[in-house]
């Protein structure tokens, strides 16, 4: 029956938990044996891929366009509808695979990871992830709308960057507070999120047996190589080793900006009084000029990225109701990964895009 699954998930992206319940039952039900693992592995991932896939192409419709209601009810449809019930059963999937106490070569670690996942579940978790999900999701919203009026025109936040950048002190310190000031407008709202998270995560990390949240979020990432003891070491070593570098740097640029105090709107600027970089003028230009950089790293990284080019798989610019920052994603039944960025015509634009195709070439790899 699983050779009537789709290989991608652009047509069942509305699929109710009806129409996917019957691979999962097929898998519960199924007869599990020591020389079975494999089918049984091929199958529950043919499924579970299209599912992810479902989530991930919704997630990034409600990214591309945050005041798009009719895509946050789609996502939040999934959300409610397909994720819980996907979770439960692949908990089942998990039980019933360990229950076999095999050793599948070459799967040790993927292993080591799905007994710590079911170890973690919780079943009273799940409309609290939903609901983290949504949170997040607010949180997006709400940067996306921040705007502001610069010089005549509706400017977003980020759109603001390349004006740091300008020689003009004055300008600079009145594009960062322009951009600070409005978003000082929403600190209620952002402050009242970020209390329902926290209030969230702890119920979560106390639903599954852990005493704080740092040490169920460790386990949920299934970081098994270092321990939050270390991460305090590192950082300990950064602040004695980095800040005073990184002290020395500010206070040489202070110097050569001939400044006596460094502030926030000076940090961009050239400080040997240079014009700004302009590393391209429009989307197709920095599409372009990278797929050039990775065609000269190496063919077949330029032959993935051409792939996503040819695909559609870039949302590069930024733009008022777009989701902030910078991430890639996978669509992993389709084998594809999916890019979302907010370049606004500085140079970090172009390391973020190579960065984040490094991530994607990994998928493809993968």
């Amino acid at each position: 029956m699983f050779d009537s699954l789709p290989n991608d998930a652009t047509g069942i992206l509305d699929w109710s938990w009806a129409q996917f319940d019957p691979y999962f039952k097929d898998l519960t039900n199924r007869s599990l044996t020591k020389n079975e693992e494999a089918l049984f592995l091929q199958d529950w991932t043919q499924v579970s891929e299209l599912v992810s896939e479902v989530g991930s192409r919704l997630s990034v419709a409600c990214d591309q366009n945050t005041a798009d209601t009719v895509a946050k009810e789609r996502f939040n449809q999934y959300l409610e509808n397909i994720y819980p019930k996907t979770e439960e059963t692949v908990q089942q999937l998990k039980e019933k695979l360990l229950r076999l106490n095999v050793t599948i070569p070459g799967f040790e670690i993927p292993m080591m990871k799905m007994r710590t996942e079911a170890d973690l579940f919780r079943e009273e978790n799940l409309p609290l992830f939903v609901n983290e999900e949504k949170l997040c999701k607010q949180y997006d919203e709400i940067i996306g709308d921040q705007t502001v009026d610069w010089e005549g025109e509706e400017t977003t936040i980020a759109q603001l960057r390349p004006v740091f950048q300008n020689p003009d002190r004055s300008k600079r310190e009145e594009a960062w507070k322009m951009g600070m000031n409005r978003q000082l407008q929403d600190r209620e709202k952002l402050n009242d999120l970020w209390k329902r998270l926290l209030a969230l995560r702890l119920k979560t990390s106390s639903n599954a047996g852990h005493g704080n949240y740092i040490d169920f979020r460790w386990k949920e990432l299934l970081r098994f190589d270092y321990t939050p003891v270390d991460c305090k070491q590192f950082h300990s070593a950064i602040e004695q080793v980095i800040v005073p570098a990184a002290q020395h740097l500010c206070d040489e640029r202070r110097k050569k900006l001939e400044i006596s105090s460094l502030r926030p709107w000076d940090m961009d600027v050239d400080p040997l009084g240079r014009g700004p970089l302009v590393p391209y003028t429009n989307m197709a230009e920095l599409q372009s000029t990278c797929e050039r950089i990775f065609q000269n790293v190496d063919l077949q990284l330029g032959s993935y990225f051409h792939i996503m080019l040819d695909e559609q798989l870039l949302d590069l610019e930024n733009r008022k109701n777009k989701s902030p920052g910078g991430y890639c994603t996978g669509f992993p039944a389709a084998k594809r990964p999916f890019i979302l960025m907010n370049a606004v015509g500085v140079h970090d634009d172009v390391q973020t895009l190579l960065h984040e195709s490094g991530h994607a070439f990994h998928r493809f790899e993968s």
